[in-house]
């Protein structure tokens, strides 16, 4: 085992790799070909002397040995780019902490977040990226960020089933609602039918398989007619108000809706409910890492209106 010739190309192809799944997908990432992707691991693997990723027929995940060797290149990764910024002469921060959310958070509880956290704890740095679920379960577990604000749908599961579980506290738990045009006939009353939602047109999440039916009621006992995909929550909304169809929003997003939208219950079925989930790596966090935790929590609390409901805070979901 003789870690003296791994390049940093070879750790950040490693990262990409357990981030994004595939290998596909880090070539992509990194503007890298994938035979060169390739090669990177296997140097690194020749290097170790052990496989450090299990290829799967749905992608790849690190090993035992993965997981040790994801964590030291972490950390030299991180310090290889802490220097370049003190290089440059940026001032000194109060913490760096790196955050992903899924696209729901992005719009409401992510910006009042940051705000206040601008406000107390100006020395403290929140970087981050909006992802889906999956990958940022993926980021966490390969160093890239130190939490993440994850979506979860009944069956409530936990994000990956790797070991050791994920520290998971449930923020906000609230009913699925239904955004309509205003002037659709749906919209006259203050809650909508279930039997009302057959054969109506259908503005749902992107193509990717994680998110293509978001955005269609959940159970529907027909195939939906989908008639526009968009990945952005404000895109979506923006769509129904022109009259192009419906969609489902979290409760959390009504405040966010724009003119000609009304956001409304859905009765006469199960209550669909959704859970925004806070994650990291179950390790003691570091102090900024802890208090981005507190204010997210707070703020999902002032936004939701209330604690959440059912869940106190767990490992696992």
């Amino acid at each position: 085992m003789d870690f003296t010739d791994v390049s940093l190309t070879a750790l950040r192809v490693l990262r990409a790799v357990a981030e994004q799944g595939t290998f596909t997908a880090a070539a992509a990432s990194l503007g890298y070909t994938q035979s060169a992707v390739s090669r990177q691991i296997a140097a690194i693997e020749r290097a170790a002397g052990a496989e450090l990723l299990e290829r799967r027929r749905d992608g790849v995940r690190l090993t035992d040995a993965g997981r040790i060797v994801m964590r030291r290149a972490v950390t030299v990764l991180d310090e290889i780019e802490a220097t370049a910024r003190e290089l440059t002469g940026l001032p000194g921060q109060g913490g760096t902490v790196r955050l992903g959310w899924v696209p729901s958070a992005g719009a409401v509880l992510v910006p009042r977040a940051l705000a206040e956290l601008r406000r107390t704890d100006p020395d403290l740095k929140v970087v981050g990226r909006e992802g889906g679920t999956p990958a940022l379960a993926r980021a966490l577990r390969a160093g890239s960020i130190d939490l993440a604000l994850l979506a979860s749908a009944p069956p409530f599961r936990a994000p990956d089933t790797e070991s050791p579980p994920l520290a998971l506290q449930t923020l906000t738990e609230r009913v699925l609602c239904l955004a309509v045009p205003a002037a659709h006939p749906l919209a006259r009353g203050d809650y909508v039918d279930v039997a009302d939602l057959r054969g109506q047109r259908w503005i749902a999440g992107s193509s990717s398989e994680e998110d293509r039916l978001m955005g269609v009621w959940p159970g529907l006992d027909e195939r939906p007619e989908i008639v526009l995909t968009a990945r952005d929550w404000l895109a979506k909304l923006h769509l129904v108000a022109a009259g192009c169809g419906l969609t489902t929003v979290p409760a959390t997003l009504a405040s966010v809706a724009p003119p000609g939208v009304r956001i409304l219950p859905v009765r006469g079925g199960p209550q669909e409910q959704r859970r925004l989930l806070l994650a990291r790596l179950p390790l003691r966090p570091e102090r900024s890492v802890g208090r981005v935790a507190a204010v997210l929590h707070a703020e999902a609390l002032a936004t939701a209106g209330g604690p959440p409901r059912l869940s106190p805070p767990s490992g696992r979901e």
